[in-house]
């Protein structure tokens, strides 16, 4: 998946300083911090222009952590839909109501995370004895298995990112804030039940006592701050692509949590991570359904759209995610989820090819010159994506095995 650079990217580097090092040196587009005791204000003295000799003693081969200013902008394309097209989301609002909105489960029918949790109404010694039988079925659970859980909590937990993503895509944002069009209603309610998810993971991951909080909860912060850049231009065309390929993507992800959560025999566990799944596959079947009538109205600018995001190629929702220590979070958070088959590039491939197939891509007909050759891209994508990978994971197998620290653990390695 194409990765925007973080608007604020941390990263170690190891140095050596010079015996003088001029203050000035120290660009003023890094913030320094090392392991040392710094002043009470924890800055540089303002007035000597160099660093004294004995503190440079001190910090020769220290791990610094910089934290760099933001990159310059990247060049990007923004409302790249023509005006007209408009049009094409305004005729179909009767469908979505029809067609979409019933998607969406009356507040009353949905779980809450309450239904899952110990409950705080009980006597002390009631609600005690609950949550030491949730920390003992968390016990039995590895720490590999808590990065990918965290992981996802986390990407759940950003979901204001993801509202504020939707309602930038021309034709179907929410105008006023409480628009009764059935796009704006959609994504309030699509935001509404998003919602529990992450409430219910972090407030499990609370309980269990397996986790940092302190820096799970400063990742979310960073992550919100971030934001998220998808390649979705204001284009609805291309946001409901995206929209389609990701909440499959997060239905596959937190099934397989569910699954190896009753293997190591939490099913309470199970039952969350599940039943959070069967809202991602509710919340997938809505969006590839509006694909789907994109490409029965508009074939043509349909094909093109979902090459377009798939040259690209579909950036996770959480690829700006850092802790403030490691630049390469997400990449490590990846390679974990990877290794222990929660998401891997081979369901990457399986979602291509599922959207290939419940969308009739080889089908269409009509289509102009590059139209069909957008068609014979992304019909043919699946293959070379797994041939792709069959090389990295040759190229994996071959290397030395990597062991990462991750802050969410308590700084436990784990192997990449």
């Amino acid at each position: 998946m194409r990765s925007s650079p973080p608007s604020v990217l941390p990263h170690q580097i190891k140095q050596s300083i010079p015996h003088q090092l001029p203050m000035q040196s120290l660009s003023p587009s890094l913030s320094l911090h090392t392991h040392l005791r710094l002043p009470e204000s924890g800055q540089f003295p303002a007035n000597p222009t160099t660093i004294p000799a004995k503190c440079i003693r001190k910090w020769k081969s220290q791990v610094i952590s910089a934290v760099a200013a933001p990159p310059a902008p990247k060049k990007t394309t923004a409302h790249s839909m023509p005006p007209e097209k408009a049009e094409v989301f305004k005729s179909l609002e009767g469908w979505a109501k029809q067609s979409v909105l019933p998607l969406l489960k009356p507040v009353d029918q949905c779980w809450q995370p309450q239904d899952f949790l110990p409950d705080p109404a009980l006597s002390k010694g009631s609600f005690m004895e609950e949550v030491a039988a949730l920390r003992a079925r968390t016990a039995e659970l590895p720490d590999d298995y808590f990065v990918v859980l965290v992981g996802d909590m986390i990407t759940e937990e950003a979901l204001p990112t993801y509202q504020t993503m939707i309602n930038t895509l021309d034709g179907v944002r929410d105008e006023t804030g409480a628009s009764s069009s059935p796009w704006a209603v959609w994504t309030r309610a699509w935001t509404a039940e998003e919602n529990r998810h992450g409430d219910l993971l972090n407030k499990y991951l609370y309980l269990s006592g397996r986790v940092d909080m302190q820096m799970v909860e400063r990742t979310v912060q960073y992550l919100i701050g971030s934001g998220m850049d998808p390649g979705t231009e204001n284009n609805p065309y291309l946001g409901f692509v995206y929209t389609s390929f990701q909440e499959r993507a997060t239905f596959i992800s937190h099934g397989n949590t569910a699954r190896m959560a009753k293997e190591r025999g939490d099913h309470l566990l199970a039952r969350i991570c599940g039943s959070i799944a069967a809202d991602e596959k509710r919340h997938e079947n809505a969006y590839a359904k509006i694909v789907e009538k994109l490409l029965q109205v508009d074939p043509t600018d349909a094909i093109l759209a979902i090459e377009d995001m798939m040259r690209k190629k579909i950036t996770m929702p959480a690829h700006l995610m850092h802790d403030g220590r490691d630049p390469r979070l997400f990449d490590h958070f990846s390679a974990v989820a990877q290794r222990l088959g929660v998401y891997t590039a081979n369901d990457y491939a399986d979602i291509v090819e599922f959207l290939v197939g419940r969308w009739k891509l080889d089908k269409l007909e009509g289509l102009n010159g590059s139209a069909r050759r957008a068609q014979d891209y992304v019909c043919g994508l699946a293959p070379r994506i797994r041939k792709l990978q069959e090389r990295a994971e040759e190229r994996v197998r071959q290397a030395e095995p990597r062991r990462v620290r991750f802050s969410w653990i308590n700084n436990k390695e784990i192997t990449l």
